[in-house]
């Protein structure tokens, strides 16, 4: 499902035009699977609790543990902080991960090396740190060798199209994932915001997939975020 761009191919050309939406296409395509679509689904998870968990150091709080569970759900636990921030940070978040691995992995393949290490990092340090269930750092594990992975691959462009796409289907499950709030019942991010700001739910529901909505045209319109312009991808 991989749309993977020949270092030699001219950046005008078709496919390097519309990568965007190929890939936007195969995200949606893998979506729909129910076994293929689940380790994204852990990715876009990650990336929301992880979200929830920075918000929460942000704002002088901090993390006491995350969890991912198999269906593709997740709970980050925090203590201080500012809760509004917190609630927030989550769908958001993840919506702002989603574009922004996009954009470093279509940068230059150098920097989609960089991206996929730190990530890496980054992973590994939940696990250190906050995971504190044997299926929290299965997942996790699964995570990273997800990222590891592409390093053992011959041409770089592999690993740049694994990050593309793997930031366009957090991206996509970024806007699918607030409809869930809508199941009625009491509990959720949105939820939360609405008690503490008296803004019915339903509306913190449309502003996280509005705003998911306004990030995919920008990087399908712009090619960039951020005000980063596009670089031509090079051997």
């Amino acid at each position: 499902m991989l749309i993977c761009l020949p270092s030699s191919q001219d950046p005008q050309s078709f496919f390097y035009k519309h990568q965007f939406w190929l890939f936007l296409a195969s995200a949606f395509i893998v979506h729909q699977i129910p076994l293929v679509s689940i380790p994204f689904k852990w990715l876009e998870s990650y990336f929301h609790e992880i979200s929830h968990g920075i918000a929460a150091l942000v704002s002088g709080g901090s993390i006491v543990k995350i969890q991912l569970f198999a269906n593709g759900a997740g709970l980050c636990t925090t203590q201080g902080g500012s809760r509004f921030l917190i609630s927030f940070m989550g769908y958001a978040g993840a919506t702002l991960w989603g574009a922004l691995i996009y954009t470093l992995a279509k940068s230059h393949q150098r920097v989609a090396l960089v991206s996929s290490a730190i990530l890496l990092a980054m992973i590994s340090l939940t696990i250190l740190l906050w995971a504190r269930d044997l299926l929290t750092v299965i997942i996790l594990l699964m995570l990273i060798v997800l990222f590891a992975l592409p390093f053992k691959l011959r041409k770089q462009q592999y690993l740049q199209s694994l990050l593309q796409f793997s930031g366009v289907i957090v991206l996509l499950n970024s806007f699918y994932s607030p409809f869930h709030l809508l199941s009625g019942r009491a509990m959720g991010d949105s939820h939360s915001l609405s008690d503490l700001t008296f803004i019915p739910s339903i509306v913190w529901v449309a502003i996280w997939v509005v705003f998911a909505l306004f990030v995919t045209v920008l990087l399908a319109k712009k090619g960039k975020v951020f005000g980063r312009k596009k670089l031509n991808v090079s051997a």
